[in-house]
């Protein structure tokens, strides 16, 4: 793009992001630095870390919680989260890794082997909550930055209103920003352009 094919409205939008013409002039002086936001997660070698910290929110509060935010919540996540086995934590800081699915070829992209993956970089499983803390962290453009449209959280599968054993899943389309579910079980394949939940380390707050 050049310069002559900026509109007056982009030119105004400009401004207005540097705090009117006074932020502008001192930008043209350098007393002004623009830089980008930090990122509230790395990647090395096609996996994804960051830390998340629990609350001992409920699954009927994290409900509420995440619809007061406007995150869709599926009726198969919301009767997980209803579940008995849906057992939140408080003072919990954990280092997550998201393996992304890319890293698996197409037809070894299963549950099985990907626990295997993370059982061999001594990853364990994460507490079902951590879907809700991934949801309500991350917007779906930092979602899309990762190269990610879901993240699927490998927790001990929970039965949804239907008895089938699920993994709560964040994600993002096109419409809607969501907390879904996934099926669970040895053989299921998985799209590529997801990634997988482990934790690396866990500790308890003070």
């Amino acid at each position: 793009m050049k310069y002559g094919d900026l509109n007056l409205g982009q030119i105004e939008a400009v401004v207005n992001k540097l705090g009117g013409m006074d932020g502008v002039n001192k930008f043209l002086r350098g007393e002004l630095i623009l830089s980008e936001p930090a990122r509230r997660w790395r990647e090395e070698n096609g996996v994804i870390y960051f830390p998340i910290n629990s609350d001992g929110t409920t699954g009927e509060q994290w409900i509420a919680r995440l619809e007061s935010k406007g995150f869709c919540v599926g009726d198969y996540a919301k009767s997980v989260l209803r579940s008995k086995s849906f057992k939140p934590t408080a003072g919990i800081t954990c280092e997550i890794a998201v393996l992304k699915g890319e890293i698996f070829s197409d037809n070894e992209r299963i549950t099985k082997n990907i626990r295997k993956e993370a059982k061999n970089r001594k990853f364990s499983t994460p507490n079902a909550e951590v879907a809700c803390l991934i949801r309500e962290k991350f917007s779906d453009k930092e979602l899309k930055a990762m190269g990610l449209c879901w993240i699927v959280t490998m927790h001990e599968p929970i039965k949804d209103s239907d008895g089938d054993s699920v993994l709560l899943s964040a994600g993002r389309n096109v419409d809607d920003s969501w907390l879904g579910t996934g099926y669970d079980y040895p053989g299921k394949e998985w799209n590529r352009s997801g990634g997988f939940a482990f934790v690396v380390s866990q500790v308890s707050g003070s």
